[in-house]
C-alpha cells in the first residue's frame, strides 16, 4: 500500500522552512492528541501519522533523504511503535503548554538511546539495476536476554530513589530562581537497582552478533544509504535501539560504466562490419539486445538505446544505454592477407588527397603558424 506524502500529511509545501513545518505539526498535534480525543482510534492514527511525518521533515538529513528517495529511503518494519519515536519531539514543542505533563514525559525518557551504526554492503551493477535482497551480519549491542534490558536481577531488585523520592527530578533553588534537574543518582528513572543482572552487569545490553536482511531497491546509486529503524546499537539501561544505516557500494563492472540512470559501454566491431554494416548483438544488464549498424560506421560513433539504462529511484523512469563503436584494426596478418590489402588500397580512388607539392605547402604553412 502506498504511503501518504509527508508534506501532504502536515499540509505544507515542499518548499516550507523548518518553522512552517513545526507550526503545522504543533497545530495538528494539538488537534489529534490522545488526551483530547479519548478512545478515538482515528485521532490516535492521525496523531501517529503526523508524528512520523514531523520526525522526518524536521530533521535536515532525513528530509534530504526523503526528498531524494521518498519512502523507499526508510525502513518501516517497526512502524507500529511510531508513537514512542515522537515523545521527545512532542514534549519539546508542547512542554510550555502542558507544563508538568511535558516534564513527566521527559522524566520517563532518560534511558540512553543506542548509537546509530553504519554498515557497508558491496553489490554488483546488475543488483543495483534490478534490486536485491541481501543478508548480512553485524556485531553490536543487543538487549540482554536475561533481564530484558532492565539491568536488574529481577523485578524485586528495583527500589525507590531516596534522593528524588521516585520523581526522577530534583529542584535546586538559587536565590529567587528554582532550577529543575535530572536526578544524578537514578538518572531520571525514579528508582535504582539493588541487585544487578549477572549477565549484563546492569547495562541492560550485551555484545553479540546478529543476522539481518534488507531489500536493496532497484535503481540505487553508489554511496546511497538505507535506514533500518531500531536495528542499531541497543541503548543502555533499557533505552531504545539506535538506527542502522546501510551504505551501498557498487562494484566496478567489466563492460559498463554508470552516470546517474544512464549506462555506457564500448562495442568493438571489425573493419568489414564497419564498411558493410549489419546487425550486431550487444550485451545488456538483463541479457543481450540487437542493434543495426549502418554501413560505413566510423570509430567513436555512439548509438543510444532508449529505456535500456537503470530505473531512476525517485521518478521510476529508466535511463538509456549508450554504445560507443570502436573499429578494430586487424593484427597478425599473413603475407597473403597483406598483399590483398595492398591490392585493395591501390584500387581506391582518393579524389581529395593533396598532391605532393600541396603537402609541402601545407607543412610549410603549419610550421609558420607554430612560430
Amino acid at each position: 500500500m502506498n504511503k501518504e506524502d509527508y508534506y501532504s500529511i502536515l499540509g505544507v509545501d515542499k518548499s516550507a522552512d523548518s518553522m512552517e513545518i513545526k507550526k503545522a505539526y504543533k497545530k495538528l498535534a494539538m488537534k489529534y492528541h490522545p488526551d483530547r480525543n479519548s478512545n478515538d482510534k482515528t485521532a490516535e492514527f492521525n496523531f501517529k501519522k503526523i508524528g512520523e511525518a514531523y520526525e522526518v521533515l524536521s530533521n535536515p538529513k532525513k528530509r534530504q533523504t526523503y526528498d531524494q528517495y521518498g519512502h523507499s529511503g526508510f525502513d518501516y518494519t517497526n512502524a507500529s511503535n511510531t508513537t514512542s519515536h515522537f515523545t521527545d519531539i512532542f514534549s519539546d514543542i508542547f512542554g510550555d503548554i502542558f507544563g508538568d505533563y511535558g516534564n513527566d514525559l521527559k522524566s520517563k525518557n532518560f534511558n540512553q538511546r543506542g548509537t546509530d551504526l553504519l554498515h557497508v554492503i558491496n553489490i554488483t551493477l546488475e543488483d543495483a539495476a534490478k534490486g536485491v535482497k541481501t543478508n548480512f551480519k553485524i556485531n553490536t549491542y543487543i538487549k540482554c536476554h536475561k533481564c530484558l534490558g532492565s539491568g536488574a536481577k529481577d523485578s524485586s531488585s528495583f527500589i525507590q530513589c531516596n534522593r528524588c523520592n521516585g520523581y526522577g527530578q530534583i529542584k535546586i533553588q538559587q536565590g529567587f530562581i528554582i532550577i529543575q534537574q535530572t536526578c544524578n543518582k537514578c538518572q531520571g528513572q525514579g528508582s535504582i537497582i539493588k541487585d544487578l543482572c549477572i549477565t549484563c552487569h546492569g547495562n541492560g545490553r550485551v555484545k553479540s552478533e546478529k543476522t539481518l536482511s534488507t531489500q536493496i531497491p532497484a535503481g540505487i546509486n553508489n554511496d546511497d544509504k538505507i535506514r533500518l529503524s531500531k536495528e542499531g546499537e541497543f541503548g543502555k539501561y533499557g533505552g531504545e535501539a539506535g538506527d542502522l544505516y546501510i551504505q551501498v557500494k557498487i562494484k566496478s563492472h567489466l563492460i559498463f560504466t554508470r552516470k546517474e540512470s544512464n549506462i555506457y559501454c564500448e562495442i568493438p566491431i571489425s573493419v568489414m562490419h564497419s564498411i558493410f554494416g549489419g546487425e550486431l548483438e550487444i550485451p545488456h544488464l538483463n541479457g543481450k539486445i540487437k542493434i543495426k549498424i549502418p554501413k560505413e560506421t566510423q570509430t567513436n560513433k555512439i548509438f543510444r538505446i532508449k529505456n535500456k539504462g537503470i530505473k531512476n529511484l525517485r521518478d521510476l523512469y529508466f535511463g538509456d544505454l549508450f554504445c560507443k563503436i570502436i573499429v578494430e584494426t586487424p593484427v597478425n596478418l599473413n603475407l597473403n592477407q597483406i598483399n590483398l590489402l595492398n591490392e585493395f588500397n591501390n584500387s581506391l580512388i582518393i579524389e581529395n588527397k593533396p598532391k605532393e607539392n600541396e603537402w609541402i605547402k601545407l607543412k610549410q604553412q603549419y610550421c609558420n603558424n607554430k612560430k
